[in-house]
């Protein structure tokens, strides 16, 4: 590649076209490309800038010839000779082969840990405080090797050279080791994310990417016009899979590990995520190429009532974002992201097939968006005007305060044509919750229902009658459901389902009425709680919203509970 002068003027225009199309638009995005991708860059972000454009290529063609262009070149991106010198500068980029700074989440660093051994090291330059790790040292070594901890002082960082295997880096060893010590997966998470181990993922050509970050698809869907507008709610709510498909183990362990990929790419992590269950995973097809990685949460990682899902969205194969849904009584609450690099092009179409998608998947009529997500100490939210884009999608506050604004700031608009809300004023309205209901507005949805305090009333329980034992309080209430629900026997259950109805039993023991159900609503809530331990966890979902009296028994205790 010859050396000249880096071209910002054709990345600009790359950029400025990036979501633009037509004939005519194609063949100056395949011009542009061709000619940055000659070019021999000696500006790490400048290079940066050019690989996103590819991937914007690539989940957006125009046609064969733009897609054949950007998939080629994102093949052979890690090999380019400009990549190989600004390899340093290129960090935390996602370019293939590149290194990943982060403090991954546990399961995250085990699963990096196993399948890269000898890449995952401790990034030692950002060790705040590497004191927390040293006092775990005799934990991580054998009891034989306890003598020379005792007695030879090679520092941290010396002693892990010791005890690693030569084909181990540090990182990869504590991360298993922890693990291995700390068979419980709660406390290996908590004593792990509680150290802040500082990592990096030293990049090879097999190592997490961006370039390379693909699910396999059967064919390409190719823009060739503007995106659709805005849809209306009520249109959005009706839109439909085009089909669900419940993939294999093996298949959803491949899930979780593409969409393990795109989050540490982008030095974030999800919990749904990193304890999905490869057991619980779907292909959501919705059309047009775009398809989301619907994942559900290992059965001992499942919250006690939501159930929450994480959706890896896919336009064309390529991870474009991500959706985290939690849904019960009839409604979800639903967290939208999109990937920096692909703001800008479809998020209102996108998102409105996500309520269509979570509609189907769940039976929701109310959906919730909660403070973080519009701006609440989320200045990205703030930047991008997350407020009014889900207002103008039709979701609405129900706080008094709010709305006052919100109705000031509608006034000021119609008055002053181009008028926008300062960030102050974003903050304000940001601070309680959006709400968009398909029928009759109803207080007992996610985000008006205290479901927190279910917690609040088990631990008084628990302290009162008690006096803070929680072993006797736990075969207490294991066999006061029991009694309550008519539970003979727990034969024929699996153990995830034995496990599901232990957590729940507390909160049987307290719930009002149910000594007044009859026979076959005590056998119908043995069954929405079993499935809390099931497969798949949505079906805990139908199961809870069809009771015709256990959402009312726990929504009564709730409000009956102060915080």
């Amino acid at each position: 590649m010859a050396t000249r002068p880096a071209p910002t003027r054709e990345l600009t225009r790359l950029e400025a076209i990036r979501f633009t199309f037509g004939l005519a638009i194609a063949r100056e995005r395949r011009a542009l490309l061709a000619r940055s991708l000659r070019t021999r860059f000696t500006s790490a972000a400048l290079l940066m800038r050019l690989h996103e454009c590819l991937l914007a290529a690539r989940a957006y063609p125009d046609d064969v010839a733009v897609l054949a262009l950007s998939e080629t070149a994102l093949q052979g991106f890690a090999d380019r000779a400009d990549v190989r010198a600004l390899h340093a500068r290129l960090t935390d980029s996602g370019i293939a082969g590149t290194d990943i700074r982060f403090a991954f989440f546990a399961p995250t660093a085990r699963r990096l840990a196993t399948r890269w051994p000898q890449r995952l090291a401790l990034d030692w330059r950002r060790f705040d405080d590497s004191d927390a790790l040293a006092e775990w040292l005799p934990q991580l070594a054998h009891h034989a090797e306890v003598p020379g901890l005792d007695e030879y002082d090679y520092g941290l960082q010396g002693w892990l050279a010791n005890l690693k295997g030569a084909h181990q880096a540090d990182g990869a060893f504590v991360a298993c080791r922890l693990a291995e010590r700390l068979a419980d997966d709660a406390v290996f998470e908590r004593v792990h994310d509680g150290l802040g181990l500082p990592y990096v993922l030293r990049g090879d050509g097999t190592t997490p990417s961006r370039t390379r970050s693909r699910w396999p698809v059967r064919g390409t869907h190719f823009q060739q016009g503007p995106f659709a507008g805005r849809p209306a709610l009520a249109e959005a709510a009706a839109t439909t899979p085009r089909s669900i498909r419940v993939l294999s183990p093996t298949e959803g362990e491949a899930a979780l590990m593409l969409a393990m990929e795109a989050m540490v790419t982008r030095t974030r992590d999800l919990d749904v995520f990193a304890w999905g269950d490869a057991r619980d995973v779907r292909l959501i097809d919705m059309g047009d190429g775009l398809a989301f990685l619907m994942i559900g949460a290992r059965p001992d990682r499942r919250l006690l009532l939501e159930s929450v899902y994480g959706f890896l969205t896919l336009k064309n194969g390529v991870p474009v974002g991500y959706v985290l849904v939690s849904a019960l009584y009839g409604s979800a609450e639903v967290a939208f992201t999109v990937f920096d690099t692909f703001r800008g092009a479809e998020a209102g179409p996108v998102y409105g097939k996500v309520l269509g998608m979570t509609r189907a998947l769940f039976g929701s009529d109310t959906f919730t968006i909660y403070p973080y997500q519009l701006g609440d100490g989320n200045d990205e939210a703030i930047e991008s005007g997350a407020w009014w884009f889900y207002h103008k999608l039709g979701f609405r506050p129900r706080a008094r305060a709010a709305r006052a604004l919100m109705t000031r700031e509608l006034a000021r608009m119609a008055r002053t044509p181009g008028h926008r809300s300062s960030p102050a004023t974003l903050r304000k309205l940001a601070r309680t919750n959006l709400y968009a209901s398909l029928g009759r507005e109803r207080d007992d949805v996610i985000g008006e229902l205290p479901l927190a305090s279910a917690g609040i009333a088990v631990t008084r329980w628990i302290a009162e009658r008690f006096n803070g034992d929680r072993t006797a309080a736990a075969a207490h209430a294991e066999r006061e459901a029991r009694t309550r629900l008519g539970v003979r026997s727990v034969a024929g259950w699996s153990a995830s389902e034995r496990d599901a109805f232990a957590r729940w039993a507390p909160l049987v023991a307290l719930l009002p009425g149910v000594a007044r159900w009859s026979a076959a609503d005590r056998a119908a809530a043995v069954q929405v709680i079993r499935a809390k331990g099931a497969r798949r966890e949505d079906t805990f979902v139908h199961a809870f919203d069809t009771h015709p009296k256990l959402g009312t028994a726990i929504a009564k205790l709730v409000h009956a509970t102060r915080s």
